[in-house]
């Protein structure tokens, strides 16, 4: 506004953007340019050639869409962000940047196809395209970063156990009604907290139960499986949980797998028993000592101890110890009966790390502290795939969720061989948003076929160093 005089004044026009004449008849141009990089990265770490070989008795008489080739599109449409199978068509109609694809009846033909030992086959391929490129990762750079805590690098794999609700609106199979009052799914799901791989993953009924044992043991085991053999024996590798992963049958199966050669620890949260509360009531406020922040500061109103030797852990692995940290809530906090009592917010945890080579109380409770970090994984992984299942058949379902899996780990292999900075600590939002949806201009020039980035989109440099560094990957023999 501007005024005039006493009482009165006039509006100042706005410029209005240029009249723009809008028809669906354009060539040369694409969008989602960026995609092309994850189905070249597939390429690269020989994930669709071991998704082929895995799958090559389901393509009838060798002829049509090769299969490994579909299930590889699928995974890059749901890194992608697509939601359903139908959104193969954005890869589809854009044949000359993403080769023909298989239309929507073939690839749902194909997923039920696949049953539970093919299944298995897809979970050993995706373990050799790991294993390549965690190869590449370490010939073009510094390998797997480490994963951190306290302010300081955790040494060896941390690994992050959780199970998530899916709802589903609709009857399906194996579908039920949840502890929360929801009805869908229930699958239990490990991470690697080093890369945000998602190592494996387990669809359940809605009903499943949240700390059973076997689901647990079946779902470690999944993940260690898809580490490669060199990490897998001789690198120390921590498993973490909430309270559902407290069982005693599953800690023991923990400690066994070192008699199979895996250095593997534990830190698990449990359940905050009546024997628990006692003994915190007798530590004397000089034995609680300040917790730290992931930075490694202090944190401000939380204190840490151990209560080892003060509750019996008869049954739990030799070495176990019992951790507490006691905090003030913040709002809307969910307090227990004693908390309130307390006036302070409780949080307990069982791990098997020895106090020798610095397992002292506050580094162990920061540490484990870290786990909650695995809620950020399921809500990307329900954002590439997993939040929505798409057939009224489990199996069909399984196998959706195992691609959902195979398009996460895409996305980490491209932040860790091909992104550098912030966009290598993006999520996948992000990724999708700057990269991956870019539209760009097809052009054809001695016998080269080039996506050409617009001059003034802002991370142009950051896609086409991407790019190059692709090209630059080594690749497997064969």
């Amino acid at each position: 506004m501007s005024y005039q005089a006493e009482g009165t004044f006039c509006v100042q026009a706005i410029a209005s953007r240029p009249k723009v004449y809008v028809s669906a008849g354009g060539a040369g141009v694409v969008g989602h340019a960026g995609s092309r990089l994850l189905g070249d990265l597939a390429d690269a770490t020989g994930l669709t050639g071991a998704f082929s070989a895995a799958l090559g008795p389901l393509r009838p008489r060798g002829t049509g869409h090769d299969p490994g080739r579909i299930t590889t599109d699928l995974a890059v449409m749901l890194a992608d962000g697509g939601q359903s199978i139908t959104d193969l068509a954005t890869l589809r109609d854009q044949v000359e940047v993403f080769e023909p694809v298989a239309s929507t009846a073939t690839a749902w033909r194909l997923l039920a196809d696949i049953d539970h030992a093919v299944l298995a086959r897809l979970r050993t391929a995706r373990a050799a395209a790991r294993e390549t490129a965690w190869l590449q990762a370490a010939e073009t750079g510094e390998g797997i970063p480490a994963a951190r805590a306290g302010g300081r690098e955790l040494p060896g794999l941390v690994m992050d156990i959780d199970a998530t609700l899916v709802t589903c609106h609709s009857e399906k199979e194996k579908a039920a009604a949840t502890y929360k009052g929801g009805f869908g799914f229930h699958p239990i799901l490990c991470f690697l907290a080093n890369t945000g791989e998602a190592l494996s993953g387990r669809l359940r009924p809605g009903n499943a139960g949240a700390n059973t044992a076997s689901d647990h043991i079946a779902i470690v085991d999944d993940a260690l499986a898809q580490l490669p053999e060199a990490h897998r024996y001789g690198t120390e590798i921590l498993i973490r949980a909430d309270s559902a992963g407290s069982s005693k049958a599953f800690l023991a199966h923990l400690r066994q797998l070192r008699e199979r050669g895996m250095n593997t620890f534990f830190s698990v949260g449990t359940a905050v028993t009546e024997d628990v509360r006692r003994a915190i009531r007798t530590v004397p406020d000089r034995l609680w000592h300040p917790a730290l922040d992931q930075d490694g500061s202090l944190r401000s109103g939380a204190e840490v101890t151990e209560l080892t030797g003060l509750v019996d852990l008869t049954g739990y692995p030799d070495g176990t110890r019992l951790m507490v940290r006691r905090e003030r809530p913040h709002p809307g906090a969910q307090l227990s009966l004693f908390d309130q009592d307390e006036g302070l917010r409780h949080q307990v945890f069982l791990t098997d790390t020895p106090f020798a080579g610095g397992g002292s109380a506050q580094y162990l409770e920061v540490r484990h502290r870290g786990h909650a970090t695995v809620e950020d994984r399921i809500r990307c992984g329900k954002d590439t795939g997993f939040g929505r299942f798409p057939s009224r058949h489990f199996p069909v379902n399984a196998v959706w969720l195992e691609l959902s899996l195979t398009a996460i780990d895409l996305l980490a292999w491209t932040s860790i061989l091909l992104l550098d900075g912030a966009l290598a600590q993006a999520e996948p939002r992000t990724l999708r948003y700057r990269l991956l949806h870019v539209a760009a201009r097809l052009t054809r020039g001695a016998r080269r076929l080039r996506l050409r980035i617009s001059a003034t989109w802002p991370w142009r440099h950051e896609l086409t160093t991407a790019f190059h560094r692709l090209a630059s990957l080594p690749r497997p023999a064969g």
